[in-house]
């Protein structure tokens, strides 16, 4: 395995305290009933363990129960360097898989105040590269959450330069947004969009998914359309044209509703998915059908 990153063991692992600093149930949830039609999880993280004692879903098992459920195919997103790198080998050995790379936009002030943003933005070029199966330039974008003012301008820079990328390369857009709506917009519009967007944990109202959807986007949801506290999001759902959804797990994050807080993976996307057809007020096998054509649209064909 090159770059010292081995796809049998993670890059990192979740932390087994949740941002509320309560320890979370790191117990994996069960096994859902499968879905009728097959569909596609379009942001997951393999590579970060999550469970009891730091337990690990290995690829080949996550693989094997998401399939049990009908999740037969999975976007794996690399944020950081040892993550893209483990993205583009996962992806190389599982026929399952396509790959994402990017610096994820809170390793990008870290990496300016450093002196290797110039180097790290050039390695996931050569990653990008490297592999007809690295689709994505993803997960890239802003995080006002976590970084401060001080941090912006590091982010901003990133981003312009991830948005260059994918236009050049022909590469599917994936953006990282969250508490930054109107830079992004900016952003997007000042560098121009790429032919093919998607907005990662869609997290915005209903006039931000329709300002997104004029970009040409795809919204894709996460599990957090499912939590009681979410309804401005399942809102901006409802707003979506069916041809422009996605689903995604995040995993080990954004755990769907019964499980909020336990470990997230792949297999867990029944519960999202059924949870918005309720919203959308279409059936399951309709909704299904529309979010695995609009997978293959999203990200430059089937796998």
């Amino acid at each position: 395995m090159s770059d010292g990153v081995e796809v049998g063991r993670p890059t990192r692992e979740r932390a087994a305290v949740g941002e509320d600093g309560r320890s979370r149930d790191r117990s994996r949830p069960a096994v859902p009933d499968p879905l009728p039609m097959s569909v596609v999880d379009a942001h997951c993280h393999l590579d970060i363990a999550d469970g009891e004692d730091g337990d690990w879903l290995s690829p080949a098992e996550a693989i094997r129960l998401a399939s049990s459920v009908g999740v037969t195919r999975i976007v794996q997103v690399g944020c950081d360097l040892p993550g893209a790198v483990w993205a583009v080998e996962a992806a190389a050995q599982y026929p399952n898989l396509i790959a994402g790379v990017a610096l994820h936009p809170n390793e990008a002030p870290k990496l300016k105040e450093s002196g290797e943003l110039d180097s790290a933005l050039a390695e996931i070029e050569r990653l990008a590269v490297s592999s007809e199966k690295v689709r994505v330039i993803g997960e890239t974008g802003l995080d006002y959450f976590r970084t401060g003012e001080d941090g912006r301008a590091a982010q901003h820079e990133s981003f312009a330069a991830h948005i260059e990328l994918a236009k050049r390369l022909g590469k599917t857009l994936m953006i990282h947004d969250r508490d930054a709506h109107e830079d992004i917009l900016r952003i997007l519009d000042q560098e121009g969009v790429p032919d093919r967007l998607v907005m990662h944990c869609f997290s915005g109202d209903t006039e931000f998914a329709r300002e997104c959807v004029n970009r040409g986007a795809f919204l894709s949801f996460a599990g957090v359309v499912t939590f009681k506290n979410a309804q401005s999001l399942r809102n901006a759902l409802a707003v979506t044209p069916l041809d422009r959804i996605l689903v995604e797990t995040d995993a080990p994050y954004l755990t769907p509703s019964p499980y909020r807080g336990k470990p997230n993976a792949s297999y867990l996307i029944p519960h999202t998915v059924r949870k918005m057809a309720d919203v959308l007020n279409i059936s399951v096998p309709e909704l299904c059908t529309a979010l695995n054509n609009n997978a293959n649209r999203a990200f430059g064909g089937p796998w």
